[in-house]
């Protein structure tokens, strides 16, 4: 028989298989799995089936962990290393979600709609929705990418509007040089520089007033994924830590939904993440 040919498919489903009870799927990616040597199936006492991962399944999981590894690029690297350091800080994250931003005039009405794409969202791990702090972590690693971006007011606006605080984590070229400083970014946003080895505030974030997040917020964030700490690479220190010596040092301190509770819809999202009052 000739050799199979094994896709994503294949190795999302060894993950699946891994990390569950290993209730068998009935289908043909396990019939592949199984003719391929990676998956096998068993007969419980109760006589139930069950298939589990093989140590030639394992193997193959490990080369696709690499390679997986290998062909992320610098950006997706640094949101993933920003969101866990969130994660190490207690804070429920999100990564490339989509989401509702209201663009207001001098005088405070909305004038327009707008959406945006932060690399990073999180929110504070309760069911206080004036507890929630949301911060926005905008990733750079191309200085051109930075400068076009900044040029953008509506964008920024967009990120300060769902975000109680805007960061931009800005990282290092080929010689490990900072791809730009803190003068660089309009003073009511957070600088962070991402070296190799350590994650450094260069300018802290502007304190805003805390509000509730409108209702178009929780429900994109009902229906995303959060990120959990088994999706990303292991990354060195606190950042949101340092975040908080930052605020020390620098400043010496620490919508209606038409009758819908903020609150309960709050308590209700964060069910699924594991949140504590």
């Amino acid at each position: 028989m000739p050799a199979l040919k094994l896709g994503r498919f294949h190795a999302k489903r060894l993950r699946e298989v891994y990390r569950s009870a290993g209730w068998p799927h009935l289908d043909t990616v396990e019939v592949e799995l199984i003719a391929a040597g990676l998956l096998e199936r068993s007969t419980e006492l109760t006589g139930h089936d069950k298939v589990r991962v093989t140590a030639s399944g394992i193997a193959h999981l490990a080369q696709c962990i690499q390679g997986n590894r290998q062909n992320r690029s610098a950006h997706e690297l640094l949101v993933e290393r920003i969101g866990q350091e969130m994660l190490r800080d207690g804070r429920v994250v999100w990564t490339s979600l989509s989401l509702r931003a209201g663009l207001t005039s001098d005088s405070g009405q909305p004038v327009r709609w707008k959406m945006c794409r932060p690399d990073v969202f999180s929110i504070r791990n309760t069911s206080v929705a004036s507890y929630l702090e949301p911060i926005v972590h905008e990733v750079k690693v191309s200085r051109a990418d930075l400068l076009g971006d900044l040029k953008s007011a509506d964008k920024r606006n967009a990120y300060l509007d769902v975000g109680g605080q805007c960061w931009y984590v800005l990282g290092c070229d080929a010689k490990g040089r900072p791809i730009g400083e803190a003068d660089d970014v309009p003073p009511e946003c957070g600088v962070m520089i991402a070296e190799p080895d350590a994650l450094h505030v260069a300018r802290n974030a502007a304190k805003r007033v805390a509000r509730d997040l409108p209702f178009a917020i929780w429900m994109a964030l009902a229906k995303a994924v959060p990120m959990n700490a088994g999706d990303a690479m292991s990354t060195q220190g606190s950042a949101q830590g340092m975040l908080t010596e930052a605020v020390i040092k620098i400043d010496g301190l620490d919508e209606p939904n038409d009758g819908l509770n903020t609150s309960q819809v709050a308590a209700f999202c964060l069910t699924g993440a594991g949140a504590k009052t």
